[in-house]
């Protein structure tokens, strides 16, 4: 049984997880919105949300944190520069997660994560 069990685990060890959620949360980012499917889009939003209110943060502490998830200078300066102050008066609700039906191969729920406005 899965008592006290947090997380998605995705048929995936740990290590191919992490890159996982860790490329996913960096295209997110990058193009503002991602079509995966609703499991991954649902484990992906807390990690992007929180990643946000580090940004909002703003400091060398948070942007250190950051980066530990984020490999990428381009997309860690635009979070911390545009998408920081995008969100500044939000008290959080970063990402929507619209559905799109199946997928066509093997009938998949897929959805589109992405940022608000």
């Amino acid at each position: 049984m899965r008592h006290q069990i947090a997380g998605r685990h995705l048929g995936r060890d740990s290590g191919h997880r992490k890159a996982l959620f860790r490329n996913l949360v960096t295209e997110l980012l990058r193009h503002g919105k991602i079509r995966t499917t609703e499991a991954k889009a649902k484990a992906v939003r807390a990690q992007t949300e929180r990643l946000i209110t580090l940004a909002k943060r703003g400091d060398l502490h948070a942007r250190r944190l950051a980066a530990r998830e984020i490999h990428d200078a381009a997309v860690l300066r635009k979070l911390f520069d545009e998408l920081a102050g995008r969100y500044g008066n939000r008290a959080g609700g970063y990402t929507r997660i619209y559905k799109l039906g199946p997928r066509k191969g093997d009938a998949a729920p897929m959805v589109q994560i992405s940022l608000l406005d």
